[in-house]
């Protein structure tokens, strides 16, 4: 697991979407809007970016989304923390205004613009009035095009990440993936991480010349799509990114990855960290699908019948039934530009570790070997669809589904084909999808916590 820009832990969530009369309304009022969305987009390229524009009926308000490939898979191989680094100084100031006179000028008119650095991507985010839209793209651009790279700032970003870090270390969820990471992914792929600590250290060894020749590398419109989501003029929008971006050049497309190769590591591992009261689990194996491949939705599927929320057995079984667990799910990620990942995660008491686990691969043995039912089939693509509709019935959910989109490689036409793709799946397709990408022989289990079999 790589740290992010946000200094935030990818913590595992154990509850999800559940379903409500309010949430059924609302996922019926998303309908109309839903099965157009396609048709109501505006897509162009301005000044080599790609911009997409989607005019909603909310009022006044405007929510984008955008990125461009930068994150932390393209670090040079002398320092692995020079693209967390980068994406840190852009909101540090610019060669025109220092980082006081930004944030003021967003806080005035009550706008927000973030950025955020992932293992593929640098990605950027905000919200504000419809009126306030060219002051905070004129921002984005000058933040992105023009950072000062200040030493002092530079200085207190790493002392300040450093300290993340160290207490992102404290988190037995946080190791248990991390852990997971390095051992699924051959280290030659873009989803394996470093070791924390080896960030620590690049962390403390990069220098200022470090970050402005990775920035000039990477940076500029090559591959930035920028999404524009609410109450807006397309042409206006495009206007405002022409005059902001307009002669900037540079950047870099993201190139064909190979998959994953098998790894020589133990299947059972353990990270020993001392007086915690709880031990994290993860257990899985690399899926070897990415999520534009044939059988990828049919197998996502299939997880969410096994571990999405509530409504999944290894929630309603280990945890409500067994009462074994704090939380405990499954997911498939990490699949977007690459072949990613199928894991298990959950929390145990220490005295219920082991009670704990068997309950778990039991019930991943079953899912495994007998597959799901139809009547289980039937609820999931309700649930999945749903959900869908009600988080493109908010500007955030819409904005972030587009990037998402463009990110996995479909056209914008994907959303409106999305429900009758999870429609027409059939028994044989998902429980095909089981057997054919994943094997409970082949899983790693990690274990992170004040474990008797592990020591510091």
């Amino acid at each position: 697991m790589k740290p992010t820009l946000s200094f935030s832990v990818a913590l595992l969530a154990f509850a999800s979407f559940a379903f409500s009369p309010a949430s059924s309304v609302r996922a019926q009022n998303a309908d109309k809007e839903s099965a157009t969305i396609a048709d109501k987009i505006s897509r162009t390229r301005i000044s080599g970016v790609d911009v997409i524009a989607y005019k909603t009926g909310v009022k006044d308000v405007v929510t984008f989304r955008g990125s461009l490939p930068a994150g932390d898979s393209f670090a040079p191989e002398t320092n692995v923390a020079i693209p967390t680094l980068v994406g840190g100084m852009l909101d540090k100031g610019t060669t025109r205004q220092d980082k006081f006179a930004i944030a003021q000028q967003l806080e005035s008119v009550g706008a927000r613009l973030s950025f955020e650095v992932h293992e593929m991507m640098l990605t950027f985010s905000g919200k504000c009035l419809r009126k306030d839209l060219p002051l905070v793209i004129s921002l984005l651009a000058e933040q992105l095009r023009s950072p000062a790279f200040s030493s002092d700032e530079f200085d207190k970003l790493k002392k300040q990440l450093a300290g993340n870090l160290r207490r992102m270390m404290e988190s037995t969820d946080y190791r248990a993936n991390e852990a997971f990471v390095r051992a699924v992914y051959s280290v030659d792929h873009p989803n394996h991480a470093p070791s924390t600590e080896e960030f620590l250290k690049d962390v403390e060894a990069a220098t200022l010349n470090d970050l402005k020749s990775f920035y000039s590398s990477f940076y500029g419109p090559a591959q930035m799509t920028l999404v524009a989501v609410g109450d807006l003029d397309a042409a206006t929008l495009q206007a405002e990114v022409q005059k902001a971006f307009q002669g900037w050049s540079g950047g870099k497309a993201i190139p064909k990855f190979a998959k994953s190769t098998s790894t020589d590591v133990k299947k059972e591992q353990s990270v020993y960290l001392a007086d915690k009261t709880s031990v994290s689990i993860v257990m899985g194996q690399a899926s070897g699908l990415r999520y534009t491949d044939n059988d990828a939705l049919a197998l996502r599927v299939a997880n969410a019948i096994f571990g999405r929320g509530f409504t999944g057995r290894l929630m309603s079984t280990v945890r409500d039934t067994e009462g074994l667990t704090y939380g405990i799910g499954s997911s498939l990620g990490n699949d977007a530009f690459t072949d990613g990942d199928f894991r298990i995660f959950a929390q145990f008491n220490p005295e219920l570790l082991e009670q704990g686990l068997t309950s778990t691969r039991r019930e991943l043995t079953l899912w495994y070997t007998k597959g799901v039912t139809a009547q289980e089939l039937e609820r999931s693509k309700n649930d999945l669809i749903g959900s869908y509709k009600v988080g493109l019935a908010t500007t955030d959910g819409l904005a972030e589904s587009i990037l998402l989109t463009v990110h996995r490689g479909y056209g914008v036409d994907w959303l409106d084909q999305y429900p009758q793709r999870i429609q027409a799946l059939t028994l044989d397709q998902v429980n095909g999808a089981i057997t054919r990408h994943l094997n409970p022989a082949k899983m790693i289990t990690v274990k992170a916590g004040t474990l008797p079999d592990a020591k510091p």
